[in-house]
C-alpha cells in the first residue's frame, strides 16, 4: 500500500468509508486532500492522518452546490501539483416510497449523488488528461445494480453513475486514465441515519442492514486492494452481494424477494 508522493483526493472523507480510506491512504504515505461539507469532522480526520503522513489538507466541498469545482481543482493543484487519485465517496441515501416522494427529493438525490460527483470528475479531467495518468474511484452501491423498495431515487442516482463512468472509461482509455467502480453492500456506517425521508428530514436510525454490515475499515482495505489491482468494478460486502448474481441469473427469485421485502417492511 505504497502511495508515497501520490496525491489522493477523498471526497466524503468526514466519516464512514471515506474516513477509513483516508486513514489507510495516510498509512501508505499519500499526499491527502480531504473533502466534505462537515469541516469540523474533516479536521478531526486530518489530525488522525497527520500522525501517519506528512501531507494532509482539508478543502470544504458541497456536492449539492456543484456549479464551479474548477476553483477546488486549482486549490488541490496548488498544494500538490497534480491529482493522481480521485476518490468519489460522497452521497446520501433515501428511505421513502416512490409514490410518496415529491420530485424535489428525487432531484436533490440526483444533484448530490450524480451531478455532484460527475461535476468534480469533469473539472479534474483536463488535468488528468494533460498528465496522461490518473485513477478515478467512484463508490456506488448494490442499489446501482438493481432497484429496491424505499430506494427509488437513490438507486436511480447510483445506476446513473454506472452509466456515466463506464462510458468515460471507454472514452479515456487512450489517455491512460483508470476508473474503478466500487459496489458496496451493507457497511456499518451512518448512511441510514443520514438517509432522506419524503419530507427532506433525516431517517435518524441505524438500520439492521447497516448494523450487521461489514466494517468501514474492512471495506476500505478491499477498495484499496481493488485500486492497486486496477479492477474495473468490485463487489464488497457480505451475503447480500449475492443478490447481484441472483438478479442476473435467477431474476424470478430476485423479483419475489424484492416484493416480499416491501410487504414485510
Amino acid at each position: 500500500m505504497n502511495f508515497k508522493n501520490k496525491s489522493v483526493w477523498v471526497v466524503g472523507a468526514s466519516s464512514g468509508i471515506g474516513r477509513a480510506l483516508a486513514i489507510n491512504f495516510a498509512k501508505g504515505q499519500a499526499k491527502l486532500v480531504l473533502s466534505s461539507r462537515n469541516i469540523d469532522e474533516l479536521e478531526k480526520v486530518k489530525t488522525e492522518c497527520l500522525q501517519l503522513t506528512k501531507h494532509c489538507v482539508v478543502i470544504q466541498l458541497d456536492l449539492e452546490k456543484n456549479d464551479n469545482y474548477t476553483i477546488l481543482i486549482d486549490e488541490v493543484k496548488d498544494h500538490y501539483g497534480s491529482i493522481d487519485y480521485l476518490i468519489l465517496n460522497g452521497g446520501v441515501s433515501q428511505r421513502s416510497l416512490a409514490f410518496d416522494t415529491p420530485i424535489s427529493i428525487d432531484r436533490q438525490l440526483m444533484e448530490i449523488n450524480y451531478f455532484g460527483n460527475i461535476a468534480i470528475t469533469k473539472a479534474a479531467l483536463p488535468s488528468m488528461i494533460k498528465q496522461q495518468s490518473g485513477h478515478i474511484v467512484v463508490v456506488s452501491s448494490i442499489a446501482g445494480k438493481f432497484g429496491w423498495p424505499l430506494r427509488s431515487a437513490y438507486s436511480a442516482s447510483k445506476h446513473a453513475l454506472h452509466g456515466f463512468f463506464e462510458s468515460l472509461r471507454a472514452e479515456q482509455n487512450h489517455n491512460n486514465l483508470n476508473i474503478t467502480i466500487v459496489v458496496p453492500g451493507r457497511v456499518k456506517t451512518n448512511i441510514s441515519q443520514n438517509a432522506i425521508l419524503k419530507d427532506g428530514s433525516k431517517h435518524g436510525q441505524l438500520d439492521k442492514g447497516q448494523q450487521d454490515g461489514i466494517s468501514a475499515e474492512l471495506c476500505s482495505k478491499q477498495i484499496i486492494s481493488a485500486i492497486l489491482k486496477n479492477k474495473k468494478e468490485v463487489l464488497i460486502g457480505g451475503k447480500e452481494i449475492y443478490m447481484v448474481w441472483i438478479k442476473k441469473f435467477m431474476p424470478y427469485f430476485y423479483y419475489r424477494f424484492a416484493a416480499k421485502s416491501e410487504q414485510n417492511r
